[in-house]
C-alpha cells in the first residue's frame, strides 16, 4: 500500500505539549505548551512524522517516498492541538434521567435521589435490561458527539451493572466500540459504584462479591486496565475502598478513586496511600489530602461540569496546582450528574469558573489526561513518533478557545492519521 501522509500547513499556532511523556505537567509546567507560531505538522500513516516551522516541513515532504499520497490541510488562522482526551466518563449505559432535573431544581440532593432508588440505581436497572447491541448503539451515538467536539480518546467506566454478568456486558461493549469507532476507549472496572438493591441490607457482602468474583473475572477476561471505587459517605467507606483497590491491584488493575465529592471523607489521602493513578472530583478534598497527592504524584481529575450541573462550588484547582498536584480535566459523562459530551465546555468552565489559565486547561485535556489513562507515551502531545491524533480549531490562539465560550470551534479531527471530522462534520457523513 502507498504511504499515506497528511500535511497540516501553516497553522496560526501548533500546540505540541511536548516533553512531558515521562510524567505529567504540574505547577508552572502546565503553562508551558511548546507553541509553534505559524507551524506545520506532517503525519505518516498513523504516526506523527514532523512538527515545526513550515520551511522545514517542506523539506521533509520533498524527501517523502515517491508513492506517498499527501493530503494537504490548509490551517492558516487555525489552532492545532493534540487530540483531546477525556479521562473520566461513564459513557456505556442505557436510558436517560432528564426526569431528575426538576427534582434537583426543587432542592433534592444527589444522595437523596440515590437513597430513594434513583440515580445510579435507576440507570443500573436500564443497563441490566438492555441487550448488548442496544447498549452499543446508545453508546456509539455518544462517542460520535465526543468526536465532533475534538475528543479522540475516552476512559469508559463500568458500574451500571452492579452484578457480574452486567458489569462484564458493559466492559465487553467498551471493547467492541474501541475496535469499531474512531474514538479510542480505555476501560475501567467500577463494580463498586453503588450498593445494588439486593445488597441494601448487607453492603459488606457486596464488597466481598466485588473482591472475590467480579475483579478476578474482569482481570481474567482482560476487560479493564483500571479499578475505581466511589468512596463516599453512604456508598463505600475508605476501609472498603482500600480493600477493593488493593484486590484490583493484586490482579493487575491500576487504582483510581472517586474521592471527596460530596463530603470530606479522606478520599484524597486514601488515593495517595494506595498509589492511585488518579483521584477524581475532589470538591471537598482536605489540605492534607492535596499535599499527600502532590507527594505521591496522584493526578487530580477535576470535573467542573458535574459541579455546574449539581449547582455546587467546583474543586479548588488553583490550590491543587499551587501545591504541585498534576491536574487533568474530564466531562464525567453520565446520565445523572453530567450529561454532556462537550469537553470544550468543560474547558470553558475550568477557565471561567475555576480560575485555570487557558494554557493550564489545554495541558489538562491533552498530556496530563493522557497520563491519567496510562497513554502518555503514545498520545497527548504532538511529537515525532507519537500517534497522529490532532484537532484543528477555528481559533487563532490558545486563549481564544476559552474567550469564545459555549460553542464548538472544532473544524477538523484526525485520528491515527485519518481525517474523521471535516468542517465540523463526520467525514463521509
Amino acid at each position: 500500500m502507498p504511504t499515506r501522509m497528511v500535511y497540516v500547513r501553516r497553522a496560526a499556532q501548533v500546540v505540541t505539549a511536548a516533553g512531558a511523556s515521562l510524567r505529567p505537567k504540574r505547577g508552572a509546567e502546565m503553562s508551558e505548551l511548546g507553541i509553534i507560531e505559524g507551524g506545520s505538522v506532517i503525519t505518516r500513516d498513523d504516526r506523527i512524522l514532523f512538527a515545526g516551522p513550515d520551511e522545514e516541513a517542506q523539506r521533509v515532504l520533498a524527501a517523502a517516498p515517491e508513492d506517498a499520497e499527501v493530503e494537504v490541510l490548509e490551517a492558516e488562522g487555525k489552532l492545532v492541538t493534540p487530540g483531546l482526551i477525556d479521562p473520566h466518563t461513564h459513557v456505556v449505559f442505557a436510558g436517560s434521567r432528564e426526569f431528575e432535573l426538576p427534582l434537583r431544581l426543587k432542592g433534592a440532593a444527589y444522595m437523596d435521589i440515590l437513597k430513594a432508588g434513583g440515580g445510579i440505581l435507576y440507570t443500573a436497572e436500564q443497563t441490566r435490561a438492555a441487550e448488548e447491541d442496544l447498549l452499543a448503539a446508545e453508546t456509539r451515538r455518544r462517542l460520535d458527539r465526543f468526536l465532533l467536539h475534538g475528543v479522540t480518546t475516552v476512559e469508559a467506566k463500568s458500574g451500571y451493572g452492579l452484578r457480574l454478568e452486567d458489569e462484564l456486558k458493559q466492559l465487553r461493549t467498551a471493547r467492541r466500540l474501541n475496535a469499531e469507532h474512531p474514538v479510542e476507549l480505555v476501560s475501567t472496572f467500577m463494580g463498586a459504584h453503588a450498593v445494588p438493591p439486593e445488597y441494601k441490607g448487607d453492603p459488606e457482602a457486596y464488597v466481598r462479591l466485588v473482591i472475590e468474583e467480579m475483579i478476578p473475572a474482569v482481570a481474567e477476561a482482560g476487560l479493564a486496565e483500571f479499578c475505581d471505587v466511589f468512596c463516599e459517605e453512604g456508598v463505600f467507606t475508605p476501609e472498603q475502598s482500600r480493600r477493593i483497590l488493593e484486590a484490583g491491584l493484586a490482579r493487575g488493575l491500576k487504582p483510581k478513586l472517586h474521592a471527596d465529592e460530596i463530603v470530606p471523607y479522606g478520599g484524597a489521602e486514601l488515593a495517595a496511600a494506595v498509589g492511585a493513578v488518579t483521584a477524581d472530583h475532589l470538591l471537598q478534598a482536605s489540605g492534607e489530602g492535596i499535599a499527600a497527592m502532590a507527594r505521591r504524584g496522584v493526578i487530580a481529575v477535576l470535573l467542573p461540569g458535574t459541579a455546574f450541573f449539581l449547582r455546587k462550588p467546583p474543586a479548588d484547582a488553583r490550590r491543587m496546582i499551587s501545591a504541585g498536584v498534576p491536574v487533568a480535566l474530564a466531562t464525567d459523562r453520565n446520565p445523572g450528574s453530567s450529561p454532556t459530551e462537550s469537553l470544550p465546555l468543560i474547558m470553558n468552565l475550568a477557565c471561567l469558573g475555576m480560575g485555570m489559565t487557558p494554557e493550564e486547561v489545554l495541558a489538562a485535556c491533552t498530556i496530563n489526561a493522557a497520563h491519567a489513562v496510562g497513554r502518555a507515551s503514545r498520545i497527548g502531545s504532538i511529537e515525532a513518533g507519537k500517534q497522529a491524533d490532532l484537532v484543528l480549531f477555528d481559533a487563532p490562539n490558545v486563549t481564544y478557545l476559552q474567550y469564545h465560550f459555549g460553542v464548538n470551534l472544532v473544524d477538523t479531527v484526525i485520528k491515527r492519521g485519518v481525517c474523521v471530522v471535516r468542517d465540523g462534520r463526520r467525514a463521509g457523513a
